[in-house]
């Protein structure tokens, strides 16, 4: 195995132990995850599982990656409420700063 496909298949397992995480926790927890959320972890398994992807837009995420940038937020407002942590909010920069 090339050293590239040795690296895919591990940022391939690290994205499945980290939706693995994510449902277990929240079921530790006694956190319900929503329909979309626990349909959002499931498919996305699922297509990694079978594509070692879970994109097709090459432009949407990172060469090797599992996981598009959305997907991996996703992943992570997931993990945080499944912990009973408040979601983190995006912060922008002030108006004026804005064109």
């Amino acid at each position: 195995m090339s050293p590239w496909d040795q690296q895919r298949e591990a940022a391939k397992r690290s994205a499945l132990n980290a939706l693995k995480r994510a449902r277990r926790s929240a079921e530790k927890a006694g956190v319900s995850l929503s329909d979309w959320e626990g349909e959002f972890l499931a498919s996305v398994g699922e297509r990694i599982r079978e594509h070692g992807r879970a994109f097709a837009d090459p432009e949407k995420g990172a060469p090797g990656q599992p996981l598009s940038a959305m997907q991996g937020r996703k992943l992570k407002e997931i993990t945080a409420k499944a912990k009973g942590e408040k979601p983190a909010r995006r912060k922008r920069p002030p108006a004026s700063s804005r064109s």
